[in-house]
């Protein structure tokens, strides 16, 4: 310090800032502290810094700040006490044929301040064990007693030190969280876990409390009135925020769609405190028993919902299309409007099914507009086919909980024609924003999706043909291609695994200011704009579009600087959303089968592995492992080529997509592992 000091011939009030500086570098990765406090550059030094992630197995990897740096494995030998999460410095020891390997040398921050886990009572030390599987360490607890009796409960403990190898922590108990079997405390630990924001700031309270009740007078000045219009609502039966209305009308020349979303921007304004906190959660998330809301309730389920026969402030898309379901052109304006009726996909689609001859009746001032928009959905839906859209049709388990918030069932989730036809209005609702700003040049966030990598692709050729399809890999890789196998798989067996894989193949779509287009959905420019009570993204596209209704602004809404790291930010926590609502569907279907040991179901076989077989109930789409190790009829092989397992004395034959008799043997709940045996092919 006293050189680098000295060599930049700093004057002594300059130097605290100087050390503040260094502290900064050394924490980015940029500067690495040695031994004897002396400092390096990073680079030059074949060292990286960056967060680490472990493994339940025990091994790492360090994920550098630099993009483009691949990430280091660590061996769980060399990892020096690192714990997941952890910002660390590791030397690159060697090059290997998967990428380079290295070793912990210095543990920069620690990341797990306070750890979601069981608490098991001893006489002197109570000990809890992490409910995350990737934090490998045990947390001991002195004193127990003064806890309670609180064995076998779900605790939320406060890490105080780690020990020197990082195995065990010695920490205090800061919350009991209950029973771990009751669904309740199961949405806790997993909000703990992924740190979910489930509580509002009091200045953002505050400033929803003062909020009106109901629209003003002032708040109608330059809206357009359309509340005679009979915009209607259609939704799934539980749903409680209500982004979206719609409304079709056919004309001679074709159909003019009204998309009305909740002009969320009018009440939360960009920095105040209730838009800090919707940045910080940037999404809702939705778990069986609960949402946690992005925003307050007094917004998401009161002013901005779209709740019937109440007047609403609105944001408007209406598209005019020609008979074949081409837009002609859209326009943009804000409303004041009123949904005319609460409809669910259910009712809809008994509607549009027409056999219900009491309900039709009930229904008849509805019943034009509502074929009117099967008709125009079919022909949007026609018009992206045709485009080369990719419509992986899987199929999505949905949990039944009962009055008292029990788990009652797990179904399959419902796709049908009313939902269809809400999911075509709003792409084309979204793509007519996202077309009217990149033609102005408008700084905004759009939904990008990336084509899939070559190897990918060449991954996915392979897998085919083990399975019988004489598939090359294509020169160009379009949606097309993607399409046409989706076609060939249609009705057979295998279908669901290979649509599995197909999507597996897929990036993940993010939010960018770089418009990339949507290669899912086949669009060349794409965002997301209907969903401003639950998804930030939405509420950064309203105020840009508002911003920009009658002309161009000189300083646009957001920069362009300010929207990459936005979009990233925005990226980061829809992927933390879904990871959290993925988990706790898996702790509810673990807890769903723990009383069926022994029961028969029907299976498919999703993947074939040296240590046996991941299998798929057809029924509940509940995901399990058959070992090798209860496989007892034969010594079976793996043929890694091909994705099987051969008998090697009975010549038998496991491969993917095969369906199977399964019978469930054992649950392992700490790790959500269902095993189960073969009984019949």
């Amino acid at each position: 310090m006293r050189e680098i000091i000295h060599n930049l011939h700093l004057p002594p009030e300059k130097r605290k800032t100087a050390k503040k500086l260094l502290k900064e570098l050394v924490r980015s990765g940029d500067v690495t502290l040695l031994k004897g406090n002396r400092y390096g550059l990073t680079r030059q030094m074949k060292l990286i810094t960056g967060t680490i992630t472990i493994h339940p197995d025990g091994f790492g990897f360090v994920q550098s700040q630099d993009r483009e740096q691949p990430d280091v494995f660590i061996p769980p030998r060399k990892l020096k006490g690192a714990v997941h999460g952890d910002m660390v410095t590791a030397r690159i020891e060697k090059d290997t044929a998967k990428g380079p390997e290295g070793a912990v040398i210095r543990i920069n921050e620690r990341s797990v301040q306070e750890v979601v886990g069981i608490f098991h009572a001893g006489r002197n030390l109570g000990v809890v064990i992490p409910e995350n599987e990737r934090l490998r360490f045990e947390i001991l607890i002195p004193n127990p007693k003064k806890y309670g009796n609180i064995d076998g409960m779900a605790v939320v403990a406060r890490i105080l030190h780690f020990s020197k190898t990082g195995t065990t922590a010695e920490g205090e108990i800061v919350k009991v969280l209950g029973d771990p079997e009751s669904i309740e405390v199961q949405s806790q630990i997993v909000i703990n876990k992924y740190q979910l924001p489930n509580k509002f700031s009091k200045p953002a309270m505050l400033q929803a409390e003062e909020l009106p009740e109901s629209i003003r007078k002032e708040d109608l000045s330059g809206r357009k009135d359309i509340r005679q219009l009979p915009l209607v609502t259609i939704d799934g039966e539980n749903a409680k925020d209500f982004d979206d209305a719609v409304h079709v009308k056919k004309t001679r020349s074709g159909f003019v769609l009204t998309v009305a979303i909740a002009d969320v921007s009018h009440y939360v304004e960009k920095g105040s405190s209730l838009d800090s906190d919707a940045l910080e959660r940037g999404t809702s998330v939705y778990f069986p028993d609960r949402v946690i809301p992005m925003l307050p309730e007094k917004l998401s389920n009161g002013l901005c919902s779209l709740v019937p026969e109440q007047d609403r402030l609105a944001m408007v898309a209406r598209i005019s299309f020609d008979k074949d379901g081409n837009v002609k052109r859209a326009s943009f304006f804000k409303a004041v409007m009123r949904s005319h009726y609460r409809f669910t996909y259910k009712l809809v689609q008994k509607l549009l099914d027409g056999q219900d001859k009491k309900l039709l009746n009930r229904h008849k001032k509805f019943l034009k507009t509502i074929r009117e928009m099967e008709e125009l959905a079919k022909l949007l839906m026609k018009k992206r086919q045709e485009r080369g859209s990719i419509d992986f049709d899987l199929p999505e388990p949905e949990v039944i909980l009962g009055l008292t918030g029990e788990l009652e069932s797990i179904v399959l989730r419902e796709r049908s024609m009313a939902h269809r036809i809400i999911e075509e209005f709003m792409i084309a609702a979204n793509e007519a924003v996202a077309r009217f700003l990149s033609q102005r040049n408008i700084p905004v966030l759009y939904r990008i999706h990336e084509p899939p990598e070559r190897e990918k692709i060449d991954d996915l050729v392979e897998y085919l043909r083990s399975l019988g399809y004489n598939i090359k890999t294509p020169k160009k890789i379009d949606p097309f291609w993607f399409q046409k196998i989706l076609g060939m798989v249609e009705g057979k067996p295998e279908e669901y695994v290979i649509n599995s894989m197909l999507l597996r193949s897929m990036n993940q779509a993010v939010y960018s200011p770089e418009n990339k287009g949507h290669f899912g959905l086949a669009s060349p420019t794409y965002l997301h704009f209907t969903s401003p009570i639950r998804r930030y993204p939405d509420l950064v596209v309203h105020r840009v579009l508002k911003g920009n209704l009658r002309r161009i602004r000189k300083r646009p809404v957001y920069s362009k600087e300010e929207l990459i790291p936005l979009g990233e930010h925005l990226s980061r926590r829809e992927r933390i959303a879904m990871e959290a609502e993925r988990e706790m569907l898996e702790r509810l279907k673990i807890r769903y089968m723990e009383d069926k040991i022994g029961e028969q179901f029907h299976g498919i076989i999703t993947g074939v592995t040296s240590f046996g077989m991941f299998v798929e109930l057809k029924e509940i789409f509940i995901s399990g492992v058959v070992r090798l190790v209860d496989m007892a009829d034969d010594y079976y092989e793996f043929d890694s080529k091909r994705h099987l397992l051969r008998g090697k004395r009975t010549g038998k034959i496991y491969r993917l997509g095969q369906e199977i008799v399964l019978r469930l043997i054992g649950i392992n709940k700490a790790r959500r592992h269902l095993n189960f045996e073969i009984v019949e092919e």
